[in-house]
């Protein structure tokens, strides 16, 4: 098959799938999301095609689509080369458009476009390496790899010198931790036991269950009712003993104080931490908080809405995270998210990825594999969030055995959709679609 050298065109669709109906993925902020993508296509001179994703919760999702089409003039009739050659500048370029970057800057919707076409432009590329992404990343020059990063509002924590350095440090042994990583996998941990909408004997059912299945790690969502959320919480540990971890996410909910309050109540059920106690803009509500917890043994981690690099530069300079939760659709893309894990590892703050929603359990894998891999070398207090929803859909579902990501073999970034589920949930025109309308289960728009 003959390499594509450019971009020939992009297709855009938004793609929603019914999750509301069940509860998956409720919790104190969004009581019944849609798990949904704005999907990018990138079409090519070549049969290769890159697919890449970000992620919504529903209405809103089609603000994403027309974002990401309308950056079509950057993306298509550019030659594959000259983007790969200098990722860094041509990130650069997207996300500062003379007049879209008005409307972040890098930031919300139009950095959820961008997203999309960064992932799809990364999962071409690995496609023509015949790489699994995190391989590519593995197996990348860390000068080549450096230059995909724009180093630009990064300088005073992290600079290119330093990311250089924290790479060429851990080439000499990186083949033995990708060998025991092939091996043993990446730890994950889930959150499909604890959604806030699902009742105590489905907590229990899917809590045991998990447990059977080798899972070691739990996260429930918190911050509705403080004593519903101490009797969900004995619970919990009722069914999983306090020998495994389990992990608590407020979803932005709280006030400072109130974050503190109410966690110094749960603390005798010792969560590993809080994730998102308050807005994802607040640094220094979120140092504050840390400070109170973590002499609880109660740590604080953010990451799922945190805006770009700019602002986890802040959260670590600061103290005000104990784990750092990149999200694969939430910052620009590869691009960016690699920016974060070489801060992260100079700061001496674990990554453990956000996940869940459609596709990001399969992007996510391969940020923590190349993290172990490639940049930290350690699996302290590292693991992946996986919840296990719409994985049926996926051209290549992610595999978990006992606990652990098993590391991906095909080629490219993996969130591809299959080809039915695209046609049967676009919304609003798709077949699955039209059958809820016609149910009334949902309300045509």
């Amino acid at each position: 098959m003959a390499k594509p050298t450019k971009i020939t065109a992009m297709d855009v669709k938004d793609i929603r799938f019914p999750t509301s109906l069940e509860k998956d993925g409720s919790d104190a902020m969004h009581s019944a999301p849609d798990y949904s993508c704005p999907y990018a296509i990138l079409e090519t001179d070549s049969t290769l095609q890159g697919h890449g994703s970000t992620f919504t919760v529903g209405k809103g999702s089609e603000i994403v689509c027309y974002a990401i089409n309308t950056m079509k003039k950057m993306v298509v009739g550019r030659n594959l080369k000259d983007i790969f050659n200098n990722f860094g500048a041509y990130w650069r370029e997207i996300t500062n458009d003379d007049q879209t970057r008005w409307i972040g800057p890098e930031k919300g919707v139009t950095h959820l476009a961008t997203a999309a076409i960064i992932n799809a432009l990364w999962d071409l590329w690995a496609k023509i390496e015949g790489k699994p992404l995190w391989k590519l990343l593995v197996d990348m020059d860390a000068e080549q790899l450096v230059n995909t990063i724009d180093f630009t509002y990064m300088s005073d924590a992290l600079t290119k010198a330093e990311a250089l350095e924290i790479l060429k440090k851990m080439d000499a042994s990186k083949a033995q931790r990708e060998s025991e990583i092939l091996k043993t996998g990446y730890p994950s941990y889930t959150t499909s036991c604890g959604w806030l909408g699902y009742s105590d004997e489905k907590i229990t059912k899917l809590a045991t269950e998990a447990m059977a299945q080798g899972t070691s790690r739990f996260k429930m969502k918190v911050g509705k009712d403080l004593q519903d959320d101490i009797r969900r919480a004995k619970i919990f540990r009722e069914v999983i003993g306090f020998n495994r971890v389990w992990c608590v996410d407020a979803n932005q909910k709280w006030d400072v104080q109130e974050s503190i309050d109410w966690m110094t109540a749960l603390a005798p059920y010792k969560p590993l931490w809080i994730e998102e106690p308050t807005s994802p803009d607040d640094v220094l509500g979120h140092a504050a908080i840390a400070k109170a917890l973590n002499p609880l043994g109660i740590g604080v981690a953010t990451g799922e809405m945190c805006q770009n690099r700019v602002m986890f530069k802040q959260f670590l300079q600061a103290n005000a995270l104990q784990f750092c939760q990149i999200d694969a659709c939430r910052l620009g893309g590869v691009n960016e998210v690699l920016a974060v894990i070489l801060m992260a590892a100079k700061f001496n703050v674990p990554v453990c990825p956000h996940a869940g929603g459609v596709g990001l359990c399969e992007l996510v894998q391969h940020y923590s594999i190349f993290d172990y891999i490639r940049v930290s070398g350690s699996l302290e207090n590292r693991m992946t969030e996986f919840a296990d929803h719409l994985h049926e859909h996926m051209l290549a579902p992610v595999s978990v055995r006992n606990g652990n990501y098993v590391p991906p073999k095909a080629p490219g970034f993996l969130v591809g959709i299959q080809p039915e589920s695209l046609k049967d949930y676009e919304y609003p025109q798709g077949a699955a679609w039209q059958k809820l309308f016609d149910q009334g289960l949902f309300e045509r728009e």
